[in-house]
């Protein structure tokens, strides 16, 4: 009887995680243990409806988390170049348990809108300090292979989160805002025991916010299309939960279409990452913004279950293309002296998406019908595909990559 060998070459292991320095590695760790305790934000809904707060009341809770995740990227960035990596990423692990408390024993809809508003700051405020430090951390050459991990990272986290939440959500509440804590904690502490200084490089005291950003007009380009990207993926997280529901199919179809993406990033980014790294960036990053786009629109035509999961299988690609290029582009753009800003405005944009993405995908529905929804969808993926396929040349001369 003939034996298949199954092992993984060694080859692999080592072209796809070697090399890599213990400051990576300190952050790739504490990132899974943070976004496997990201178990409040999901089920927050459910949350409040069983402190009895209403439908539209629910709706200006969200509005305010997101209001506060719009300015929390933009002051970790300018913390993170003006004290340091070392303390940003502290002050925004630890202010953010603190938030969550506040959110749990908030005793009324101001309270809770308040706490909301926290939540969103502090939680987003550690995240340019942890791209900035990768990018301090790692060589030129290593920046893609470092931030394909980081967003590899963060699915192996959600996968897990999303997989226990649900049960754990049957016991309680507080121990999702408990577990949620706690992680935030583990990567506070993994950073103040593993990471040596942190505090390189800082801004200079005449530094001038983010100016330096708004000077740039290769790095405005790249938000721009990050913006509609990033509007266009935030469909899977609200419109596509309401056409399914739409549809009359169950909650369980949205679960079975989150678990499908996040098995397929976990599996596909590893594997794929050697042949795209080995591509042109923009034309990696131009593919990921058409599939995303195609894959989205093409929810248009899913009444099934199986045609919910066909559709997430397109826009999945997308985001494991762009996972693989995306993070190097800002840290090869930046100077090294606003590498946090540059990741806070590049992350400032995801939070503006995520507040423009809902609203547009309400007032469409509503107004013009799903069909324009998922038309505009496939537009702005064809819009982006081009927009990055432009910058090739300019990206090219200024980073010294294609």
């Amino acid at each position: 009887m003939v034996t298949q060998d199954l092992r993984v070459p060694a080859g692999f292991i080592a072209q796809r995680f070697g090399g890599l320095p213990r400051a990576f590695w300190i952050v790739f760790s504490g990132t899974i243990a943070n976004r496997v305790g990201d178990m409040v934000v999901p089920f927050l809904v459910f949350f409040l409806g069983s402190r009895g707060i209403t439908a539209a009341q629910t709706g200006t809770v969200v509005v305010a988390l997101g209001v506060g995740g719009f300015a929390g990227p933009a002051l970790g960035g300018f913390l993170a170049d003006r004290i340091g990596r070392k303390p940003a990423l502290l002050i925004g692990l630890v202010a953010t348990p603190a938030s969550l408390g506040l959110l749990f024993a908030a005793p009324s809809l101001p309270t809770l809108m308040a706490a909301a508003v926290l939540l969103g700051l502090t939680s987003k405020l550690f995240l340019p300090a942890a791209n900035a430090l990768i990018a301090d951390s790692v060589t030129f050459e290593q920046r893609p292979k470092a931030f394909s991990l980081i967003h590899w990272a963060i699915n192996i986290g959600t996968a897990v989160a999303a997989a226990t939440a649900g049960f754990l959500a049957g016991r309680g509440f507080g121990l999702l805002f408990f577990i949620d804590a706690v992680t935030c904690l583990v990567f506070a502490g993994i950073v103040a025991f593993g990471i040596k200084g942190g505090a390189r490089p800082v801004a200079t005291k005449t530094s001038s916010g983010y100016s330096v950003v708004l000077r740039d007009r290769l790095m405005l380009a790249v938000i721009a299309l990050t913006l509609a990207a990033t509007t266009v993926y935030s469909m899977t997280e609200f419109a596509i939960p309401l056409s399914i529901r739409l549809d009359g199919l169950p909650p369980t179809v949205f679960g079975l279409v989150a678990v499908v993406n996040a098995i397929g990033v976990i599996v596909l980014q590893p594997v794929l990452y050697t042949k795209l790294a080995a591509m042109g960036r923009t034309k990696v990053l131009a593919a990921s913004y058409l599939l995303v786009g195609i894959g989205v629109a093409a929810t248009g035509f899913a009444h099934t279950p199986l045609a919910y999961v066909a559709a997430a299988l397109i826009w999945t690609s997308g985001e494991v293309a762009g996972g693989i290029v995306a993070g190097g582009i800002v840290a090869d753009l930046a100077p090294e002296e606003a590498r946090g800003r540059y990741q806070g405005a590049i992350l400032w944009s995801w939070g503006v998406a995520r507040l423009v993405g809902p609203a547009m995908a309400t007032v469409l529905i509503t107004t013009a019908g799903p069909a324009v929804l998922w038309w505009t969808c496939a537009a702005l993926g064809i819009a982006g595909t081009f927009g990055a396929l432009r910058l090739t040349s300019a990206l090219a001369t200024r980073t010294g990559r294609p």
